[in-house]
């Protein structure tokens, strides 16, 4: 009776990891990236039929643009403390923001002007660029916070004990963790 139960269990796994391989391979087509001649591959407005990379139908005459004010101007990613809880919060360009977590409700909002300026303000006197790429107190901070802020093509680590003033005025600008 043993081996019948082992047996169905075994085809019943290999038709589920089936199902899976076949969903995500009839995804890849539909909503992936595109192929070489895709929308970032150089095809052109006036691909025709027969051109590679063209299905035969006209190109949309003009393609859609992004909205620099929703590009991410800024990602904070907290971790540690005494629970050990890690919190990402993005800040996009238009001062909508949202904060997830993986033991805490999500959130979301939208800063006003004056926030979404002091932000920008306290990034630009930041000036991530300059700063180590890494800092970390000696001795370390038991139970304390650490910091990675990503903003500009610039990515700073650093635990609460090493943040500059810079870095402390950005915090203080942020929505709350």
């Amino acid at each position: 009776m043993r081996t019948v139960r082992t047996g169905r269990t075994a085809r019943a796994a290999a038709g589920a990891l089936l199902a899976v391989a076949v969903l995500i391979g009839c995804g890849a087509g539909a909503g992936g990236s595109p192929g070489p001649g895709g929308p970032s591959g150089g095809a052109t407005a006036g691909a025709t039929a027969g051109t590679p990379g063209s299905s035969g139908l006209p190109a949309p005459s003009a393609s859609p643009s992004r909205d620099p004010a929703a590009e991410r101007l800024v990602t904070v990613t907290r971790t540690g403390g005494f629970a050990g809880r890690t919190v990402v919060l993005t800040v996009r360009g238009d001062g909508s923001w949202t904060r997830t977590s993986g033991t805490a409700q999500p959130g979301a909002g939208q800063l006003p002007p004056s926030g979404l300026e002091a932000l920008r303000s306290a990034l630009r006197a930041a000036d991530l660029p300059r700063l180590p790429a890494d800092a970390r107190a000696d001795p370390p901070v038991y139970d304390g916070f650490a910091y990675e802020f990503a903003y500009d093509g610039s990515t700073v680590s650093s635990d609460e004990g090493s943040l500059t003033p810079g870095l402390r005025k950005v915090l203080a600008a942020l929505p709350g963790f």
